[in-house]
């Protein structure tokens, strides 16, 4: 029994100091591998090095950048601007001179349509025309009789309400014949046509022919658009999350898929309804209008939503490697001398930087905003601003060797 207790307290021993081992081992790998990180990071520079490199040093700066939202939209013109040409009775198509891309002026004639129903209508009016003065004559014989006792209340009643008749179905005829654009007082002189014109209610362009001569259409169908560009907007998409930045008056810049060339334009209206891919629509009014420009065009456009102070370094101190964005800033000190046998070259060693990777935001002027870590001493941290690159060279190139 004595011996197996015995056993039993030696195995206990034995276990914690190996655990105790084994957590030592671990802190200190722990500690280690942190330094490597860090010297990994850190690259030095001699006296004569430093030069040749050209390296500038500064400070990070408070600057008044514009903040940007970049969207993209096309060019549209207001539905105003926009007009499709149908017929309010259908028939065939006679004659019109109208292709893609033609110019038309507001009032011009731009096709003709013929249909046997127009006879009929005019035809229908004449008679409702002449119908109208008779009962209008007897109405008012019926009256002056009535004045005198000499005819039965009656009578008077029916008259009135022929005339009334009358009267109500020559002006839905008259009404009709405007809309087919007849000439009521030649039709008036005995000139009944079988054809009506069609005319152009605005200026600019047409840009979708549906018929051809010969063909009948509905009054539902659509035979011409014509487009009136000389007001184009810009009609930008923009996402949910930067809907706050957004104020009517904004500047808005803009290039075109097929150009360099950067135009403005200003927010004029916000959309008030969140789609179902979370953007909303708004609309820009374009400053310098160009005839030249076609509704449909796409455009990526960079909407200005005002300037603030954030912290900000030249657009040379920030390098991209790998697909992130690092800067170098000046150690005051030799890092972790104690954790390496400092030989001959370290002793030469003045300059030592380390890289640190950070978050970039908008850019203007040759600055861009840049987020720092909070433990990063914004105020006297000298930071590579010209030459980073070298830095990063000189570093790749000492790992390669190591």
């Amino acid at each position: 029994m004595k011996t197996t207790k015995l056993i039993s307290i030696l195995s206990i021993i034995i276990g914690l100091a190996l655990t105790m081992s084994c957590g030592s081992k671990t802190a200190e790998e722990a500690i280690t591998e942190d330094h490597h990180q860090e010297e990994e990071n850190t690259v030095e520079f001699t006296g004569a090095q430093y030069k040749t490199a050209d390296i500038e040093l500064g400070k990070v700066e408070n600057k008044q950048i514009s903040g940007t939202i970049k969207v993209n939209g096309k060019l549209d013109v207001p539905p105003q601007q926009m007009v499709s040409i149908s017929v309010p009775l259908g028939g065939f198509l006679k004659t019109t001179s109208l292709l893609q891309g033609s110019r038309v002026k507001k009032g011009e004639v731009i096709a003709t349509m013929e249909n046997l129903d127009f006879i009929q209508m005019q035809q229908d009016y004449i008679e409702a025309k002449n119908q109208l003065e008779f009962a209008k004559a007897d109405y008012d014989r019926q009256l002056d009789l009535a004045k005198e006792n000499v005819n039965a209340q009656k009578t008077l009643q029916q008259a009135k309400t022929t005339y009334s008749s009358w009267q109500a179905k020559t002006k839905g005829l008259e009404a009709k014949l405007k809309m087919l654009n007849i000439n009521l007082a030649s039709l008036e002189g005995g000139n009944i046509t079988s054809s009506i014109n069609l005319y152009s209610p605005i200026d600019g362009y047409v840009t979708e022919v549906n018929v051809n001569i010969g063909k009948y259409v509905n009054p539902t169908d659509i035979l011409f658009e014509i487009v009136d560009t000389e007001h184009l907007h810009a009609e930008l998409t923009v996402f949910e999350k930067d809907v706050p930045k957004l104020k009517i008056g904004q500047k808005v810049r803009f290039t075109l898929a097929n150009e360099s060339k950067e135009r403005i334009a200003t927010v004029y209206l916000l959309g008030r309804e969140i789609s179902a891919d979370r953007t909303i629509r708004i609309h820009c009014h374009i400053d310098k209008e160009d005839t030249n420009l076609l509704p449909g065009m796409y455009l990526k456009a960079v909407v200005e939503t005002g300037g603030i102070q954030v912290a900000a370094l030249p657009d040379k101190a920030i390098i991209d490697y790998q697909g992130k964005k690092y800067i170098f800033y000046q150690l005051s000190e030799q890092p972790h001398a104690a954790l390496k046998e400092e030989s001959k070259e370290q002793h030469e060693a003045e300059y030592h930087f380390t890289m640190l990777e950070v978050q970039t935001g908008n850019s203007e002027m040759g600055y861009t905003e840049v987020m720092l870590p909070s433990d990063f001493a914004t105020e006297t941290a000298q930071v590579v601003v010209k030459n980073a690159y070298a830095i990063l060279s000189k570093m790749k190139n000492t790992e390669e060797e190591e």
